[in-house]
């Protein structure tokens, strides 16, 4: 007998446990005929083992990213990029910007071993790992500046990073942030499930990044809700901002919003309408 994620990815049936395991949990594998529940349920090498419409993305977070990427209209910055995938995980983000026509991406995570095995393969991507990105600098990516920077982190409050971020930067290069407001109001926002509840206190959380981009010589250009929320329920929100040193053209923001303005952006979250 062996556990179910496992024999998935023995199969050939999953890239790995982990994404075996979302595929069990989103219901799209089926056991002998019924549909499985659990990652550890055990199977044997003549059990049936079917996997229905399987989801092409490694990680559910590219879901979040395709989001934003159509509700901010930056699919033409990623074309043809130099970009950064800070916090990358499974590679969720990483798939969708080599999709979408990047040239390069580097896959910038803390952790081991975690990108997707494909992905780390392709030669477009640089698997970055072990790497803090408090401690990001150029030499970390080889010398060369980015053109595009899209984050997904845990466990750290964005305003810690947008310093080295910007620091890696091409001149007008685009930052889209994932902000969890989880990780930016303190234990003292969280329930008891760690989901940030108050609409006041998700609206300040993107108020905070957004202040420190601006801080920093960035500017803000725009902001999206995600449209898949934490795995814990909490709301997430994509800001849009534009590295410092290169003069503004006419045109050369995809964003939609002319005009922008962040306060407003929170304003409506603190109204439960973002």
């Amino acid at each position: 007998m062996t556990r179910l994620d496992a024999e998935l990815a023995a199969r050939g049936l999953a890239a790995s446990r982990t994404r075996a395991a979302r595929e069990i949990a989103a219901g799209r594998v089926r056991v002998d005929g019924g549909i499985a529940a659990k990652a550890s349920q055990p199977v044997t090498a003549d059990s049936v083992i079917e996997l229905l419409d399987p989801d092409p993305w490694v990680a559910r977070s590219a879901h979040k990213l395709l989001g934003a990427l159509d509700a901010l209209g930056l699919a033409p910055a990623v074309r043809g990029a130099r970009a950064l995938d800070a916090g990358a995980s499974t590679g969720g983000f990483t798939q969708v910007l080599l999709a979408a026509g990047a040239a390069h991406v580097s896959a910038v995570d803390v952790g081991h071993g975690q990108l997707d095995p494909v992905l780390a393969a392709d030669p477009r991507v640089a698997d970055l790992p072990g790497t803090n990105l408090r401690d990001l600098d150029l030499a970390v990516l080889g010398g060369a500046p980015v053109d595009l920077v899209v984050a997904d982190v845990s466990f750290i409050s964005l305003t810690y990073l947008v310093s080295p971020l910007l620091g890696v930067c091409a001149p007008g290069a685009r930052l889209l942030l994932m902000v969890k407001p989880q990780f930016e109001a303190g234990r003292a926002g969280l329930d008891k499930h760690g989901v940030v509840t108050s609409p006041a206190a998700r609206a300040q959380a993107v108020r905070t990044v957004a202040a420190a981009l601006t801080a920093a010589g960035a500017t803000v250009l725009a902001g999206a809700p995600s449209p898949l929320p934490g795995p814990a329920g909490n709301r997430e929100y994509f800001l849009l901002a534009r590295a410092p040193g290169a003069a503004e053209e006419p045109g050369a923001d995809s964003a939609p919003q002319a005009g922008w303005d962040p306060e407003e952006f929170a304003a409506q979250i603190a109204a439960g309408r973002a």
